[in-house]
């Protein structure tokens, strides 16, 4: 029986799956099921560069006080997408989706993606575990990295059907700001300044230099060759 990766990715995303499996990373995934409105909401004052790094905190921190996770690394990952200084997450509606596409058809946004590694491998300090007897959350005192890039976004002209026809898909429904590189969304795409991975919803250079931080070698987390 294989030993279970290093690396495990606090996310259900496929996007950010796929970047690592394209990138050789071996993982598992486990779902934080972090309240993300919640923390939004009491996070008001946050831009929106240090509002995805303290959800990015928050699943990874759940995610780390689970029996599956210690001994391993726990990546947490959120995404933004800023137009005209406004925050845009998911629409999860297709009315909402198309009326971000209209806005930001011929423009230039910026997707911002925070990332926090936690580190599990070593004991917590003596002063408490994950969940002490009060009740409180120790997964902070863990070795941790966090990083946000911002990648800024250039749309195409887009038309009234194709805006339609791509929200009909049900493809940008569950993505920050309404699109996607990785799919249908990256023909409305015509320019990428920065990161490509980041935009799918994690960077492969941030997370190298978050693992050498943590004393780790990026060739410690590839999966095993064939």
């Amino acid at each position: 029986m294989s030993a279970a990766p290093l690396l495990v990715l606090a996310s259900q995303s496929p996007g950010r799956a796929g970047v690592l499996r394209a990138a050789g990373i071996g993982f598992e995934q486990l779902v934080s099921h972090t309240d993300e409105e919640a923390l939004t909401a009491a996070s008001a004052d946050a831009s929106p560069a240090e509002l995805v790094l303290l959800l990015a905190r928050a699943k990874a921190e759940a995610v780390a006080q689970r029996p599956e996770a210690r001994g391993r690394l726990v990546v947490g990952c959120d995404s933004l997408f800023e137009l005209d200084g406004e925050v845009q997450g998911k629409p999860y509606t297709a009315e909402r989706a198309a009326e971000r596409l209209r806005a930001q058809s011929g423009r230039t946004g910026v997707l911002h993606t925070g990332q926090w590694l936690v580190d599990t491998r070593g004991e917590a300090p003596a002063s408490g575990t994950a969940n002490d007897d009060d009740g409180r959350d120790r997964t902070g005192s863990h070795p941790a990295s966090g990083r946000t890039v911002s990648t800024a976004i250039t749309f195409a002209e887009l038309a009234e059907d194709e805006i339609r026809a791509y929200t009909a898909t049900g493809e940008p429904l569950h993505c920050a700001g309404s699109f996607t590189i990785d799919g249908r969304g990256a023909a409305f795409i015509a320019k990428v300044d920065g990161d490509p991975s980041a935009v799918v919803g994690i960077s492969v250079a941030a997370l190298r230099e978050q693992l050498a931080e943590l004393g780790v070698r990026m060739a410690d987390v590839w999966a095993p060759a064939d």
